[in-house]
């Protein structure tokens, strides 16, 4: 499932805007209206492709009149030097639209990238259903696009925003506490009220909340930060009454033993807030002559 197109249009003219806000001061007094040019998408390293109608879009925003050809899908796997697109059309277009269409499809592989090694950390985890998703830790404006790269690199999405769930964490439970409201009857208040479409999950910080969680009647419970006796204590005292999230503490070298505990859902906030944008880069391999007529001014070689 792909973001869409008004999404994507809406979040890539607002870079361009930040980018280019009175347009492209450099290529519009150095670069000929007319001159054309072609250039490549680039892998230096490998990693999982995310974001491909993010870059061509970048370009067909600035320039109609630019051409992107790609060669790989969201989600395909490359190698260093693999070529993942290329890009043909008006010169001071291409070189306008450049750095936002690789900042997005960098910083969207890079999280595509770091979503499948969580995956692949789970995947043949004996007796393991668990699911790898994200949280509502992105990067401010771009939490469209970061949740596609997630999905890019296989795992799955948690809710997208405050409006989609009900989902009482732990400052929550402190404010109900603290007022003497008995948490079982909060949540039933709670489910009483909402609608019958929604969601409702709670987080816990110590297995003795569990009995006032399950009788409010979640339908998912979280587990923060449980070590692995409790983590699987947890699940068996739940017993399938409600999804079981686990939270917290959670990294390359523990998701493993975290989804072999029997959680149904390990929740990653890294996904987003930790991966580091892949290095993808476009070289100018051809620059054309003037559009005007058409005629090839020679090669040049592919620029550094």
């Amino acid at each position: 499932m792909s973001t869409d197109r008004r999404e994507i249009d809406r979040i890539v003219t607002a870079a361009l805007d930040e980018d280019a806000p009175w347009g492209d001061l450099t290529s519009e007094t150095l670069i000929p209206a007319d001159a054309t040019a072609t250039a490549a998408l680039v892998a230096r390293e490998p990693g999982v492709l995310s974001g491909v109608e993010v870059f061509a879009a970048a370009f067909r925003i600035v320039d109609p009149a630019i051409e992107v050809e790609r060669l790989a899908a969201d989600g395909d796997r490359f190698a260093a030097g693999d070529v993942l697109a290329r890009v043909h059309g008006p010169a001071r277009g291409i070189l306008t639209a450049e750095r936002v269409a690789l900042n997005l499809s960098q910083r969207m592989s890079g999280v595509a990238t770091l979503t499948a090694r969580y995956v692949a950390a789970v995947t043949g985890v004996a007796g393991s259903r668990a699911r790898v998703v994200d949280t509502r830790k992105t990067t401010p404006g771009l939490r469209s696009l970061e949740r596609q790269a997630v999905r890019d690199g296989g795992g799955r999405n948690h809710r997208r925003s405050l409006s989609d769930a009900i989902m009482a964490k732990d400052n929550h439970l402190a404010v109900l506490t603290a007022g003497g409201v008995d948490l079982a009857t909060a949540l039933r208040g709670a489910r009483a009220r909402m609608p019958h479409t929604a969601h409702l999950e709670v987080e816990i910080d110590r297995l003795d909340q569990l009995d006032a969680v399950l009788d409010g009647g979640a339908d998912t419970i979280m587990l923060d930060n449980f070590d692995l006796d409790d983590l699987r204590e947890g699940v068996r005292r739940i017993g399938g009454r409600a999804v079981v999230e686990a939270s917290g503490g959670v990294n390359l070298d523990t998701i493993a033993a975290i989804a072999a505990t029997g959680v149904d859902v390990i929740s990653v906030g890294a996904l987003t807030h930790s991966a580091r944008a892949l290095d993808l880069g476009l070289d100018i391999d051809i620059a054309l002559g003037r559009a005007s007529d058409g005629t090839a001014g020679g090669a040049r070689p592919e620029q550094p």
